[in-house]
């Protein structure tokens, strides 16, 4: 059994739309929202989780949905169209606000946008595992977050190239350049991915694999838990991870003293070195296993971050600290939803899916929150009379909670792929 590439690059192209859309969010609204509408960091944290407290609903909803969905399309691919070309829309609101300066305007733009990002994240991730037998997720899910990396990079450079330096630059052009991009992307997909067709061609699951899970009988009592543990640990890197995702565009201009969009080269570098590794992780695992392979990249994450931790000024050697963040997350990402849909069967996936993005949006609601009131309110516990001083705590922070998914991981039983029925041995 072998996987087949270029079917699943092809496939890849809807996570590739979701995170060319979620680097600019990222990158570029934190600073909007400090630079432009002068809010603190505890107000844009709490701006920027609320995209996280409507994926808590809207994710597991519209992942089940898509499960009971059947039109010429597939069950996946109308959610996909239309999701993306509403976020497309609505994403153009932004800029035009931002230089308008009409706060009102510029959340009613976001809110419209992460609406519409919710209605198909949870069929974009879902459409993976409908088309590729169990053994060869984890491979495939390389392919796919390779995919996802790829859009990322694409839109760093773009933030590096086409955001001038300022306090209210002019960020049309990159929003210009995302929705093109989507737009690109969507039409390939659509072009390319024939999804009732891959479904039917997918070999029947064998029934001694396939985990007794279905609305008239639940998972056994010890595969239970290690779902449980399994989203813990999603949960908690989470909760380091997007906390310095978030903020880390802050970070560099208020510690580091970056200017413009240049922070976003630092990122780049990770995310090079995530595209490096994706295949590798997923190859690695096939070889030791998914929840080792994870606890290596938890252990290279936790480094790099409280290696970052150290540098007052930008260096150089950052670079290399985030080369292994990079690889880090690459070990995690590739490994860690396949882990949740191999307890899943065909008819579920997507209700497995949610419950995968729930534990993620639940730590990515928090730690905007918290972590912006770390950095608002930090320096208070650290005894400084300056404001800007809680941003050496941002670091660690992400570091403490990275750690302690290392733990939650070691107890978990189940979702591998060692061994006939997905148990670790």
């Amino acid at each position: 059994m072998k996987l087949n590439y270029q079917r699943t690059i092809c496939v890849g192209l809807a996570f590739f739309i979701i995170c060319a859309f979620w680097q600019v969010y990222d990158g570029v609204v934190p600073l909007i929202l400090k630079g432009t509408f002068d809010l603190n960091d505890a107000v844009s944290g709490v701006i920027m989780a609320a995209d996280n407290i409507l994926a808590l609903f809207m994710l597991p909803f519209f992942g089940a949905l898509s499960d009971k969905t059947y039109t010429k399309l597939g069950r996946r691919m109308p959610y996909i169209l239309g999701g993306t070309l509403c976020a497309v829309c609505c994403m153009m609101i932004l800029p035009f606000a931002q230089q308008a300066k009409l706060l009102p305007l510029f959340l009613l733009g976001l809110g419209l946008s992460l609406l519409s990002m919710s209605v198909f994240r949870s069929p974009a991730v879902a459409l993976m595992p409908d088309v590729t037998p169990k053994p060869l997720r984890s491979q495939a899910n390389a392919i796919i977050n390779l995919m996802g990396a790829v859009g990322g990079i694409l839109c760093l450079g773009a933030i590096g190239i086409l955001v001038p330096a300022g306090d209210n630059p002019n960020y049309l052009p990159l929003y210009l350049f995302t929705a093109a991009l989507m737009l690109v992307s969507l039409v390939i997909l659509l072009k390319t991915v024939n999804e009732p067709k891959l479904v039917a061609e997918l070999p029947p699951e064998e029934p001694e694999e396939a985990p007794a899970d279905t609305d008239a009988k639940p998972l056994a009592k010890q595969t239970r838990r290690s779902l449980y543990l399994i989203l813990a640990s999603v949960f908690l890197w989470f909760m380091g991870y997007n906390a310095i995702s978030t903020s880390f565009s802050k970070y560099a201009h208020v510690y580091w003293g970056l200017t413009g969009g240049s922070y976003a080269y630092t990122l780049m570098v990770a995310q090079a070195a995530a595209i490096v590794s994706y295949i590798p992780s997923g190859l690695l695992a096939a070889r030791i296993g998914r929840r080792k392979t994870i606890l290596i990249g938890v252990a290279l994450l936790v480094i790099a971050f409280c290696s970052s931790m150290l540098f007052k000024t930008f260096s150089a050697m950052i670079f290399f600290f985030f080369v292994l963040a990079g690889l880090g997350w690459a070990l995690i990402n590739v490994n860690s939803y396949p882990m949740v849909v191999e307890l899943s069967r065909g008819e579920n996936t997507g209700k497995y899916t949610g419950y995968y993005y729930t534990a993620s949006q639940a730590a990515q609601t928090i730690t905007p929150i918290a972590s912006g009131a770390v950095l608002e309110y930090g320096y208070l516990f650290l005894g400084s009379s300056n404001p800007d001083a809680g941003y050496v705590l941002l670091f660690p922070y992400g570091a403490l909670f990275v750690a302690a998914s290392f733990v939650t991981m070691c107890f978990v039983r189940h979702g591998d792929i060692l061994r006939k029925g997905g148990n670790v041995k």
